[in-house]
């Protein structure tokens, strides 16, 4: 039902974006608008934090920036269905002149998006850290995290201490929190943001596969290995333990939905991305804290993305115009994503705003400790570049998670299932 109704979706969305095309004069690759000015469309998604004012606000400032450019804004049905969306939209002929944060892979290698040159990349602290063999077609914007977000109150009043360190901390966490009537964990996975399982699962796949193996999804995609790999079956087994559904606040909600029920109290752990710190506001910062998922030994293992900027059509109508303008968005953005989506801006020398919110800066300590330590490991679903999944299996993913979370799969299904999906798609 979930995957008809995203579908249904798209379509709609798809058919709206044909119609603007035609009323406008232009199509998805671009146009002449009034006083000669190239009409570029830009992709673009809405969250809880990046809301239509916000893009819009950001389009209006780079473009003040890049003269000569006129921007239509299209706008995915959700976050999550960017990727898909885009996709879909190239299947019609109309792949946007730039889009954000959609991921390169597959597009990429067919030779649908415009290369960056390494010069004009050069201000970015990491600039082939999303690369294809060293070519780089998104920019390198800005650095991602994923941790546990928890509730300050709530661990006191289960007589939590201290954010649990090791992997049998968290356990024992979980039982105080259910003892004193708290529900440990608060993990959206319903439509159409169904993504919470896996921000939670790629933390326990960084601690137990890539801070184990850093070359294991080169040997997965070599075909050296597949996910019934101890490695991979013990984070899915932990997976199951964490966060089955007798653990977990209304696994069903959607992302809006999961969000507002944690800072609303109703959970005491929120696996999440580093854009969180965006959304509480001034009070609540004070009453959450944040922590590194646990690893068996203690250890810090930070999973990490870099990338996630802007990309071009390679068939834009002015390939040259959008990139001077995606590369322009991302300085004017800096501040700005910062502030909205915690963001963690990759250009040399750039310092955050200095008002930042607390856990913002909470977070990024915990980013730059994995980084000291050498255990900033890839984000499973995010690692960029090359080696890389297959376009589209993380949605397989996500729905295996969700049948995992809800019993109606077991570790051993769950792994059937992504070794079924990975055999159909990578071939």
């Amino acid at each position: 039902m979930r995957k008809t109704t995203n579908r249904v979706a798209i379509t709609a969305a798809i058919s709206l974006v044909a119609l603007t095309g035609c009323a406008a004069g232009g199509g998805g690759t671009g146009g002449s608008a009034a006083g000669g000015d190239v009409k570029l469309s830009l992709l673009t998604f809405e969250t809880p934090n990046l809301t239509a004012a916000y893009w819009d606000d950001i389009i209006s400032r780079t473009s003040a920036k890049v003269p000569g450019v006129k921007i239509e804004k299209l706008v995915a049905p959700s976050a999550e269905q960017r990727n898909e969306f885009a996709r879909q939209l190239d299947a019609t002929g109309g792949l946007p002149d730039i889009m954000v944060a959609v991921e390169p892979n597959g597009l990429a290698q067919a030779g649908k998006l415009a290369e960056f040159g390494l010069g004009e990349i050069a201000e970015w602290s990491d600039p082939t850290s999303n690369s294809f063999d060293g070519k780089v077609f998104q920019l390198p914007t800005n650095s991602q995290t994923w941790q546990i977000y928890y509730q300050k109150a709530a661990f006191a009043k289960a007589g939590i201490a201290e954010p649990p360190k090791t992997w049998d901390d968290l356990l024992a966490a979980v039982e105080k929190l259910k003892a004193a009537g708290i529900k440990p964990l608060v993990i959206g996975g319903g439509a159409p943001d169904g993504l919470g399982p896996r921000w939670t699962f790629s933390q326990l796949v960084a601690n137990e596969v890539y801070a184990k193996d850093p070359k294991w999804l080169d040997k997965l995609v070599s075909g050296q290995t597949d996910f019934s790999d101890p490695l991979f079956v013990k984070a899915a087994a932990e997976m199951k333990q964490l966060a089955g559904k007798e653990n977990v606040e209304n696994l069903s909600a959607t992302y809006g939905e999961a969000q507002s029920a944690f800072l609303g109290g109703k959970g005491a752990m929120y696996p999440m991305g580093s854009w969180f710190p965006a959304a509480p506001d001034k009070t609540q910062q004070e009453q959450i804290g944040v922590f590194t998922m646990p690893t068996q030994d203690g250890s810090i293992v930070v999973p990490t993305y870099t990338g996630g900027g802007l990309s071009v059509s390679a068939k834009s109508r002015d390939v040259a115009k959008a990139k001077q303008w995606a590369i322009e968005f991302s300085k004017e953005n800096a501040d700005g994503g910062a502030r909205n989506d915690a963001l963690f801006v990759a250009l040399k020398g750039y310092q955050p705003p200095s008002d930042l919110p607390p856990l913002y800066n909470a977070t990024f300590d915990l980013y730059k400790k994995g980084k000291a330590a050498g255990t900033a490991t890839p984000a499973f679903g995010s690692e960029g570049g090359v080696p890389a999944l297959p376009s589209g299996f993380m949605a397989k993913v996500d729905s295996a998670l969700t049948d995992l979370l809800n019993g109606r799969s077991d570790v051993a299904g769950f792994v059937d299932k992504l070794n079924a999906g990975y055999k159909e798609l990578a071939k």
